[in-house]
Parts: C-alpha cells; sequence; structure tokens
C-alpha cells in the first residue's frame, strides 16, 4: 500500500500557517519579483550548477506559484488536486530512483528563490534533504552602505575563492577570520581537497553543536565552530570522531553562546569599589589559604623590559601581601610549548596564573577551558572570551600629556613618535598624542615610525634624519647591543644622545594588588555572575596604574600645565578623544563636543590629521611583531595576501 507522503506534508503546511497567521507573519513563501524591482532581475549572474543547502531556500521566484505552499515549503493544495497528485508523483519517484534534475533558483543576500522545480524543492525538504543540485542565478544587491549587506558582499568574496555556500556569519570579519585561522588568506582560492575536507568536519561540527543544544541559539553554526577554532584550532577537528567531539564543543559552550551577544566584551574602566568587612569578619579571625599565584612571560627580564615590568609588579605584591600569598614566575614561555608551561604552573598548584603577553592568549585560553577552577586573566585588550579575562592599561592618556608636553616645546616643528605594534590600544596611544600636540601646537605634524618594522634604532634614526629632535619612544627600556634604548618623551642632542623629558609609567603592582584583593575577596567572582559577556579590565589614571614622570630638565611652566591635565583626567574631566576628529584623509570621525567610547577607542585604526605615517601591513613587520598582530592585530595589519601564521 502506498504512503500518502502529501496528507503528512499538507498538514506541516497547515501547521505552519496557521502559525504565522497568529503571529502576523505573512503564511506564503516570498516571491523575489515582490522583493525586487524587474531590471534587477535582469541582471543577474549566472553561478552555473551547484548544490546548495536546503535551508537557505526560503521562497519563489514569481508571486504566483508561492500561493501552493506555506511558507515552510510544504504544500497547501487540497487532496485530490492535480498538484497533490503531482506532488505525491514526486514522493515515490524520490523514494524509489531519488530525485536527480536540478532545480532552477535565484539567489539574493545568500538566500535562494525557485523559478522551476517548487515541488521538488517541498518534497526534498519534506524528506530531511540538507541540499539539492541546483541552477543559480545570482541577483547582487545595490546598496552596500547597511551592515547586512556589507557583510553579504564578504560573503560573495569568500565564496568567489572557496565555492562554499552553506556557511553564515552574523557578524562582519567572519569569512576573512575563517581564512585566517585555515592557514589562508581572505581571497586565496581552495582545492577540492579543501572543499571535501572542510565540509565534512563542519557537519560533524553541526551535528555536535546541535546535540548540545545550538538550535536554541540566535547563532549560526558558523558562528560557533570559528568560536570553536579560536580555541583550539581547525585541525583538532578534523582528528575527532562524533562523541569526542560533542563532549569537546559542550566544554567551550560559554565561548559559543557568547557569539550571540551584539556587544559581547564588557569593559570595566575602574575599579569597583571594596565591599565594606561585616561584622563578624571584623570580630571572629579569619583563617585564609595561602593563595599561589604564576605569572607567566613571554620572555626574560633581562631582555625585555615589558617583562620586566610585570616583574617589578609581581615583586610588588609579594611584599605587599607577604605570607598570604607566594609568586612564582615562569619565563620564555613561547620557546618551548606555551600549553606545557602553563599546565606546568597549574600543576605547581597555582590557582591564580596572570600571562603577561597578548601572544600567550591561545594557550591562555586552552588552559582556563580546560580548568574551570583555574583564574586565568591575560594581558591583553579587546578579546571577547569567557573563560579568562584581560587586563590592560589606558596608556593613551598619558600619551595625550606627552603630546601637550611635545607641542609646547617643539615651538611649531615637527615631532616624532615610535610605537612598537599595530594592535589594539597602540593606535590610540599616536592619536592621543597627535591630538595633544595638535592642542598647542596645530602647525606640527606628528612623524610615525614602527619599531616592529625594522627596530627601535632604526625607527628614531629615521626620525633623525628628517631633522626631528623632540620624540615620543617607546614606552619601555630595551637592552640591546648598545645598552639600554630610549624611553618616554625626549630631546635628541646633536652627538645622538637622547635628554628624557617626560615618560609613562605602567604601575602593574598596583593593577595585580587590586586584581587579588578582590579574587581574595570574591567579588572578583561575582563580578560576572548575571552577565553573559567577556569582561576585559581597561583601568587608567584613575585606577592609579598609569601616570606620568616628569624630568627636572622640563621647563617648570610646562610642567605644571601636565600636571594639571593629569589631575583633570584622573577627576574624569577631560577627555583627549573629545570631537571634532578628522582623520588623515580629512574625513570626519567625531562631531564637536562627542566623546569617543571606550569600543571606539579601543577599536581603533584610523590616524590622525597631522599624523604622518601609516599602519603597517602585516608583511612589513618582524616575527614578533607578526605574532601579536596575528592575536590583536587592528584592521590594515593582520593579514590579507597569501601570508601564513607566523
Amino acid at each position: 500500500m502506498q504512503t500518502n507522503y502529501y496528507a503528512e506534508a499538507q498538514k506541516l503546511a497547515q501547521k505552519e500557517f496557521r502559525r504565522c497567521t497568529a503571529e502576523g507573519l505573512h503564511p506564503y513563501p516570498p516571491a523575489l519579483e515582490v522583493i525586487l524591482p524587474a531590471e534587477r532581475l535582469m541582471m543577474g549572474v549566472d553561478l552555473g550548477t551547484v548544490q546548495i543547502p536546503m535551508e537557505h531556500i526560503v521562497g519563489t521566484r514569481t508571486a504566483a506559484r508561492a500561493s501552493a505552499f506555506a511558507r515552510n515549503l510544504m504544500p497547501l493544495m487540497p487532496m485530490g488536486s492535480e498538484f497533490s497528485d503531482k506532488w505525491q508523483r514526486l514522493c515515490q519517484a524520490h523514494v524509489e530512483e531519488g530525485i536527480r534534475d536540478p532545480v532552477k533558483v535565484w539567489e539574493y543576500m545568500n538566500r535562494y528563490y525557485v523559478e522551476e522545480g517548487n515541488k521538488r524543492v517541498s518534497v526534498l525538504r519534506f524528506f530531511g534533504a540538507d541540499t539539492v543540485d541546483a541552477h543559480v542565478t545570482r541577483v547582487l544587491p545595490e546598496n552596500r552602505s547597511d551592515p547586512e549587506t556589507e557583510l553579504y558582499y564578504e560573503y560573495v568574496e569568500f565564496y568567489r575563492a572557496t565555492q562554499v555556500n552553506y556557511i553564515e556569519f552574523t557578524k562582519p570579519g567572519g569569512y576573512a577570520r575563517l581564512q585566517q585561522l585555515l592557514g589562508k588568506s581572505p581571497g586565496q582560492m581552495w582545492s577540492d581537497d579543501d572543499r571535501i575536507c572542510f565540509r565534512s568536519v563542519y557537519y560533524n561540527f553541526r551535528a555536535a553543536y546541535e546535540a548540545n543544544g545550538g538550535k536554541r541559539l540566535t547563532t549560526t553554526v558558523a558562528d560557533a565552530m570559528l568560536a570553536y577554532m579560536e580555541v583550539y584550532g581547525f585541525q583538532a577537528l578534523r582528528s575527532m570522531t562524533g562523541t569526542e567531539m560533542k563532549k569537546s564543543v559542550s566544554q567551550v559552550w560559554e565561548e559559543i553562546t557568547l557569539q550571540q551577544e551584539p556587544d559581547p566584551i564588557d569593559v570595566k574602566l575602574a575599579p569597583e569599589a571594596e565591599k565594606p568587612e561585616g561584622l563578624l569578619s571584623r570580630v571572629l579571625p579569619r583563617s585564609e589559604k595561602v593563595m599561589d599565584v604564576a605569572f607567566v612571560h613571554d620572555k626574560d627580564p633581562a631582555l625585555s623590559g615589558w617583562t620586566y615590568g610585570h616583574e617589578l609588579g609581581r615583586e610588588y605584591v609579594q611584599r605587599l601581601f607577604g605570607d598570604k600569598i607566594r609568586t612564582h614566575a615562569y619565563f620564555n614561555a613561547l620557546d618551548g610549548d606555551a600549553d606545557q608551561i602553563i599546565r606546568q604552573a597549574a600543576d605547581d598548584g597555582n590557582t591564580v596564573i596572570f600571562t603577561t603577553s597578548p601572544r600567550l592568549m591561545p594557550a591562555s585560553l586552552r588552559a582556563a577551558v580546560e580548568n574551570p577552577k583555574l583564574t586565568i586573566l591575560n594581558c591583553a585588550l579587546n578579546m571577547s572570551h569567557r573563560y579568562i579575562r584581560t587586563y590592560y592599561a589606558r596608556m593613551y592618556e598619558a600619551k595625550f600629556i606627552a603630546g601637550v608636553i611635545a607641542g609646547a616645546l617643539s615651538g611649531g616643528e615637527d615631532v616624532g613618535y615610535v610605537c612598537d605594534y599595530p594592535i589594539f590600544g597602540q593606535v590610540a596611544g599616536i592619536n592621543a598624542f597627535a591630538l595633544g600636540v595638535q592642542t598647542v601646537s596645530p602647525r606640527s605634524k606628528v612623524c610615525l615610525e614602527w619599531s616592529s618594522v625594522a627596530g627601535a634604532e632604526s625607527a628614531a634614526q629615521r626620525l633623525t634624519e628628517q631633522g626631528i629632535r623632540l620624540i615620543s619612544s617607546q614606552d619601555l627600556t630595551r637592552l640591546t647591543d648598545r645598552g639600554r634604548t630610549p624611553f618616554g618623551l625626549g630631546l635628541v642632542n646633536p652627538d645622538g644622545s637622547q635628554v628624557n623629558l617626560a615618560m609613562p609609567v605602567w604601575r602593574w603592582g598596583v593593577y595585580y594588588e587590586a586584581l587579588l584583593r578582590r579574587i581574595r575577596d570574591g567579588s572578583f567572582q561575582s563580578e560576572s555572575a548575571g552577565s553573559p559577556k567577556a569582561l576585559n579590565y581597561y583601568w587608567g589614571m584613575s585606577a592609579g596604574v598609569v601616570e606620568m614622570r616628569y624630568s627636572d630638565k622640563l621647563p617648570e611652566g610646562v610642567r605644571k600645565m601636565a600636571g594639571l591635565l593629569e589631575k583633570s583626567i584622573r577627576a574624569g574631566l577631560c577627555q583627549p578623544f573629545t570631537g571634532p576628529l578628522y582623520d588623515q584623509a580629512g574625513q570626519l570621525i567625531l562631531d564637536k563636543g562627542k566623546v569617543l567610547t571606550p569600543e571606539q577607542i579601543i577599536d581603533m585604526s584610523w590616524l590622525n590629521e597631522n599624523v604622518s605615517g601609516a599602519i603597517p601591513s602585516y608583511s612589513e613587520l618582524s616575527d614578533t611583531g607578526k605574532a601579536t598582530v596575528w592575536i590583536a592585530g587592528v584592521t590594515g595589519a593582520r593579514p590579507a595576501s597569501g601570508e601564513d601564521a607566523p
């Protein structure tokens, strides 16, 4: 006896029709000719016959065909009609032989509208097919100004290189980041083997994702897969069984659900007020277990000013807390296996681990996922991870003051600026310095060089060769063959020596003290309760983690002015990034009187109008620069054309 598939499909259609009607939705499939004017449909691009995802088929080419189906593409026509007989015969043919003839569809904004083969699509969807062969004509949207269209054009570029049409991201940059994590540049072509391998891994991941409840999320499988790959990479997925993948996906579930957030990062600009002690805690003696705290560094303090500064912070908190904590330092983590170094720190009994370089973020994140009882913080900025928190200092506040000093001393001449890496937070420092210069010397240009391109000495030399004597060097001194490098704002003498005038100071000890106190009293743990976002600490002068120090050689009037500025910034009365702001091309970035948000400051990838220079490309950077930018680089500095992972 032949099964009446049509009756079952019609029930699904009627149920969908009632649901749509009750919710005020159009109950029939949308028609492309209603969405787009006729002249746009004359401008389609033939993509040939390809396999398309069934879930992306949403409607019909013409409105005349739409009323035969409910919104879910199940049939609505009465039983016994010619339509129902044809639909039922197609079902029988599919069961016995399979439907092989391709349908004809139009693609617009990564959704498909059927011109020929509506019943075939309906039957295949009824039987749960994932894909269907289709001859595709693409219609491109005209207006590229809205975010949805921009995201679609990212997909078009990705499809041109990969011929992959079944993945979809909900946020900009996803397609390029996927290519990057696969070791490819955004426009790099995929081979047939690449496509076969990725397809297999993707659908295995999709099964694991949906088994963990992925269908309840508002984001896509691609969003979730990208979040997973940020932790473990693509190769880990290739080697897993379905059971292993399901378990592994569940371990990073908070990382996956974070992708639903429009703004996934909660930026904390200052430490919250400490909790007052309760009566019992004041009366009864407190029994406290000694806390073991690890500091994992990427370099050696004898060679790296950055590591040396963090080591001073570690020594400070050890002296301050005395026998309440034990601190342990691990150096040169990237000379070997960073995962193993962090694992060793955990095995040594440390329950709190600070990793002091953005380059240690991937290993830190994996350790946090695999050891949920550990508290791990990474010194970086703009990282959206739920299992780990980041901390960084608003050094741009000090750079603004240094810029004002430089402008006051410049006499209208140009000044120099040497920056390390084009990463989050550093571009804000350049622009804050430039705005400070512009405040008191509108004619002065800020000539920008990068130590991560050809070295700090070479960068400074390029500036002095232009006759520039006032230079803002890196924030920290470094040991070279010629001794320690200059740092802070200095005046270059004719013999090449530099007189320090002012310098910004990272007070890591104060930062670590505040964080450890919060961990010890429990407020650190409760701070993220009820929030699905990633926490980034971005403290500044008001928290005492950044300050300026001035040389006796600085003129007294300039020094007083700088001191007043510092007090104003600490009190929140002075905001360096107040409009109007213009970029190098003269484009208005911010209207007069408005202030950039912390997120806009962190993400900054433009240079102020009085800056002479550019953000370097990935290929120009040193090996260390590439490794740092790979993790935390701003737009324009990330790899763009064939560069591999460092």
